[in-house]
């Protein structure tokens, strides 16, 4: 049957694409070459702050140096086509054969691997400025063009063209900015290692940073030498020496001046390449009024240096939203052992979120009836679905959450159990509610990294923050709580004006993107609960008086930590950890990093200050429903418990439990391998 429905998928997918591209060969006769924007020398785009200071500017031709292919190494080219287009000579303008290749591998994928789109069309795509729309007739437009452009133009103009254009990251637009910035020498003396390396950035710059993510970059490398091995463009002797070679020998190049709150100007302008395309950004003489508030900033990265003053503390970054709009508010971060760091970690780092993303479960509960006062075991928990698993070998074999300290109350209710941060229960809850739920419920919420495993599945486990988000992702998250269940998605860009004078009104830019994602009774009760965390649970001590909510995380081996809360009129999300990977926060200033310490300290530090310049409103907003109570029948309420040789709180029986005063110690999940 799942073959059958794969064919029928597949089918009728191809069935579409060829029906649109028919209609754009159709349209030939209406696309133009002349709506291309020619490739000249343009204006710089500024970047403005709330408060109209200049953030900096999005450098013209100044920064992107267009060079001959003839002067260029031979080995990037090559490298380019095999990663990007490895049939580029073999077909005009469109890859029937690439095309219908993609589209099996992300239906058998469930997801998009693979793009199916040619140099010829990339190129056009970056040139191509009028139509703004992702809509098919925006592709078939493209496809229209990109067969045009093949028509006048030779394959080596094509490529001459694409390698001057396409955009490397830190700032390189073009291969020979590429080369300049990377390696301090011109496109034309790259060797094959470097042009390799070149060549598979601008899939995804900030992903394949070489500065900041060799590891990454490497493997991206290799993967570029192997489709050259495949392309025969190199000989098996030296793919083998060139994969060998594990240093990439980087020089950073000084070819671009500073720029204030990068990590926010760089996430900017992201928004604006998905607008407008690379080459109008670059050279488009564009004003840019953002609605990021430089006070805050400063707030946000004193907070930091203060509570992380050394060279070798670790990472953190802060993200700030507005609830009830979505305007970002503030967007920093700091790294104390890299000050030139240029990765965005708030909006981009992926990491687990620990029992900071307890609250979607809560959420997904309560917006399923069930109350928070339902009483559930707090116990160590076993679930092996295959009844073949063991809590006591290491690493376990079955799915075994414990607390923290291996301390439990018993029969206690959910939001208890959210104010001791008990991982015991919130398994328990995370099985009965359902994983699929709770996935659901985090997107309508705002989380937009894609919450499922490898293997397309949704686990337990993320109900206790095993799945990785970014900081903005739980920034929504908690926004949206605190706008009473109404999601805003994040807004960094209010206005923009065009060459000549012109606010540029089809974008939408300023008007603000909200939908309802759970009633507002669900967000009511959440937050009060939240609110309690402030001042009886793991938060206090971020808490500093007033109406406050938030939640701590700390990920497995202090690996990550985590604080999000929100007053009324603002909201912040606080993330440490190490950049270079989920290195152990076990000796920070002599303690054990987790949320309640440092991320809730620097929340602290950062709203006592920020909430002056975000006053309104001033109580969170009241219900107009009631709730909704039902009767369920939850299967792991009181089920799962264990006895465990190695666990000094193992539980026996109700009667039988170890009380403590909660888990504000740190509130990570442990023993989170096994099967779910």
């Amino acid at each position: 049957m799942g073959k059958l429905v794969s064919t029928v998928l597949v089918g009728t997918v191809l069935f579409l694409v060829v029906s649109s591209f028919t209609g754009a060969a159709v349209w030939m006769n209406s696309c133009d070459l002349d709506t291309l924007n020619p490739v000249e020398v343009g204006q710089n785009s500024f970047i403005f702050a709330a408060d109209g200071s200049l953030l900096g500017s999005i450098p013209a031709e100044r920064n992107r140096q267009p060079v001959r292919l003839d002067e260029i190494s031979p080995w990037a080219p090559k490298a380019t086509i095999a990663i990007e287009d490895r049939r580029f000579y073999k077909h005009g303008a469109l890859d029937w054969f690439g095309i219908v290749r993609a589209l099996y591998a992300d239906i058998q994928a469930g997801r998009v691997v693979q793009g199916g789109s040619t140099i010829t069309q990339q190129l056009v795509r970056n040139l191509y400025i009028k139509e703004k729309s992702q809509t098919l007739g925006r592709k078939a437009t493209e496809a229209c063009l990109a067969i045009k452009l093949a028509r006048e133009k030779s394959k080596t103009w094509i490529l001459n063209a694409y390698m001057n254009q396409v955009y490397y990251g830190n700032h390189a637009y073009g291969i020979e900015a590429a080369a300049q910035t990377y390696f301090s020498r011109p496109a034309r003396k790259l060797t094959l290692n470097q042009s390799a390396l070149l060549a598979g950035l601008p899939q995804a710059p900030s992903v394949f940073d070489p500065f900041q993510r060799p590891a990454q970059a490497i493997a991206r490398r290799d993967e570029v030498l192997r489709a050259m091995l495949g392309n025969r463009d190199i000989t098996s002797s030296q793919y083998a020496n060139a994969v060998a070679q594990r240093n990439l020998h980087l020089k950073a190049g000084r070819l671009y001046s500073r720029i204030r709150e990068p990590y926010f100007f760089s996430y900017v302008r992201e928004e604006l390449q998905r607008q407008y395309g690379a080459n109008t950004v670059r050279s488009g003489g564009l004003k840019v009024y953002t609605t990021i508030d430089r006070r805050l900033q400063r707030f946000a990265l004193d907070a930091i240096k203060r509570t992380l003053p050394y060279s070798s503390d670790p990472a953190a970054a802060i993200v700030s939203i507005n609830p009830r709009n979505g305007a970002i508010r503030a967007m920093t971060e700091l790294s104390p052992g890299n000050p030139k760091n240029q990765v965005n970690f708030a909006s981009s780092a992926r990491r687990q979120p620990g029992s900071t993303f307890k609250t979607i479960v809560l959420t997904t509960a309560i917006s399923q009836g069930i109350s928070p006062s339902t009483t559930y075991l707090s116990a160590p928990f076993k679930y092996d679905p295959t009844e073949s698993g063991s809590c006591d070998t290491d690493p376990p074999t079955a799915w075994c959450p414990q607390t923290y300290d291996h301390s439990y109350v018993g029969p206690t209710s959910i939001e208890n159990a959210t104010l001791r941060s008990d991982n015991s229960v919130y398994a328990r809850l995370s099985l009965d509610v359902g994983p699929e739920n709770i996935a659901d419920i985090a997107y309508r919420l705002g989380v937009r990294t894609d919450l499922r495993t490898s293997e397309g599945a949704f686990v337990p486990s993320m109900g206790l923050g095993s799945r990785v988000v970014t900081p903005m992702d739980m920034a929504s998250v908690y926004s949206t709580l605190a706008a009473g269940g109404v999601y805003s998605k994040p807004m960094a860009i209010r206005k923009v004006i065009l060459p000549g004078g012109k606010v540029d009104t089809e974008a939408g830019w300023g008007v603000p993107r909200r939908e309802r994602a759970v009633p507002d009774w669900v967000a009511a009760q959440v937050v009060d609960i939240l609110e309690k965390n402030m001042t009886s649970g793991t938060g206090v001590g971020a808490y500093f008086g007033g109406t406050a909510a938030g939640k701590t995380g700390t990920t497995d081996n202090f690996a990550d930590a985590w604080f999000s809360g929100f007053f009324p009129g603002l909201e912040a999300t606080v993330w440490i950890g190490y950049p270079k990977g989920e290195i152990p926060m076990t000796s920070v200033h002599g303690i054990s990093v987790s949320g309640p310490t440092f991320p809730a300290t620097i929340w602290k530090l950062f709203m006592e200050r920020a909430i002056t310049y975000a006053p309104f409103p001033k109580v969170f907003p009241s219900p107009k429903t009631s709730p909704v109570w039902t009767t369920h029948k939850l299967q792991y309420a009181m089920t799962g418990g264990y006895y465990s040789s190695s666990s000094s709180g193992g539980y026996s029986s109700p009667a039988q439990t170890t009380t403590s005063s909660g888990n504000d110690a740190a509130d990570g999940f442990s023993q989170v391998p096994g099967p779910p």
